[in-house]
């Protein structure tokens, strides 16, 4: 077992496996990232509620936001839509893939939040 691990008997199911995250000190990079990447999900819930109800469901590029939005509505759909990409980006973060948290918080940048700002404003 390794220094600073805890072992836990379960009476159940025999040894638990080693808590190996005592101790570990949080990323600041991970932290910054997932900050980053939940601000661009909540710019890419906004901007697109603008889009879609400004130029309809047809503007949507992601297919499966689109059938969210047809189906549930609006607001709804890309509620839904934007709470499970933030979730998935949480879990990521948890399992310390931050690097990849990261990057796509920078292609939620390019690809959808800078777009539907050039579309809306400009």
């Amino acid at each position: 077992m390794a220094a600073g691990s805890v072992a836990v008997e379960t009476p159940l199911r025999g040894t638990a496996l080693p808590n190996v995250r005592i101790g570990r000190t949080r990323s600041w990079f991970g932290t910054a990232a997932l900050a980053f990447f939940l601000l661009m999900q909540c710019l890419d819930g906004i901007l697109t509620y603008l889009g879609v109800t400004a130029f309809g469901v047809g503007v949507e590029g992601n297919p499966i936001v689109a059938a969210l939005t047809t189906h549930l509505g609006h607001g709804l759909g890309l509620l839904s839509a934007k709470i499970a990409a933030a979730a998935l980006g949480v879990c990521l973060h948890l399992h310390e893939i931050h690097a990849a948290v990261a990057l796509l918080a920078g292609f939620y940048l390019t690809a959808a939040v800078a777009p539907w700002t050039v579309i809306l404003f400009f």
